[in-house]
């Protein structure tokens, strides 16, 4: 009952009349099962506490991770394994589809947000100084408006650029490396989302954790 108020908060009430074609769940059970595996796999990431095809607010399924403690400060290689962790579902639908959906793309956004946040916010770029890049000015018109002031050169936005698209290719090629060599886990978490349609994280860790 309190995980699924907690589905209901952070996803929105379940749509169980929204209807999928076989094609598009099977889709969205190795969507979900990527994000999983890649969790489950890289070692700074979250553990993941629940899978699941059942659609929620704008979502079709959703994998819950949860950290095992209170957490206030963040670190580059958790971030790291995130940003991998965000890239899984489209990495697995290249692999397994040789294509891609529109699935992944708030997968992408959430995962440019990120990216850019470790170069411009954070001082993690490997490449740029450790400062911070643009500000927020707030512009009043009909209603607040906010607006990024940039404080830095053309030559330094490209920069951040290629920092920010360097970090999410890394990404993509983690979960890639990381889901080929787990593939038969992918398709025993496919074969279980389909069957049960929910994974919680005892289910989902038995499945991983079988030779």
């Amino acid at each position: 009952y309190i995980l699924e108020s907690i589905d209901k908060v952070l996803l929105g009430p379940a749509r169980k009349s929204k209807i999928f074609s076989n094609k598009e769940k099977t889709i969205i059970a190795y969507h979900e099962a990527g994000h999983a595996v890649v969790a489950h796999i890289l070692p700074n990431a979250d553990p993941v506490h629940k899978v699941s095809i059942i659609s929620r607010g704008k979502a079709g399924g959703y994998t819950l991770k949860l950290p095992t403690e209170d957490r206030n400060l963040y670190d580059y290689k958790g971030f790291i394994d995130e940003l991998a962790v965000m890239m899984g579902g489209m990495a697995i639908e290249k692999i397994q589809f040789g294509d891609i959906t529109t699935g992944p793309g708030s997968d992408i956004q959430q995962a440019t947000d990120l990216a850019k946040k470790i170069v411009t916010q954070y001082g993690m770029s490997k490449k740029l100084a450790p400062r911070t890049f643009g500000g927020k000015d707030e512009m009043i018109f009909l209603g607040k408006e906010i607006m990024e002031k940039s404080d830095y050169s053309e030559k330094t936005a490209e920069a951040i650029d290629k920092e920010i698209e360097m970090l999410i290719n890394n990404a993509l090629g983690t979960a890639t490396k990381t889901l080929k060599e787990n593939k038969s886990k992918v398709e025993n978490v496919v074969k279980a989302l389909l069957e049960k349609e929910t994974l919680e994280k005892d289910a989902f860790g038995a499945i991983m954790n079988r030779k």
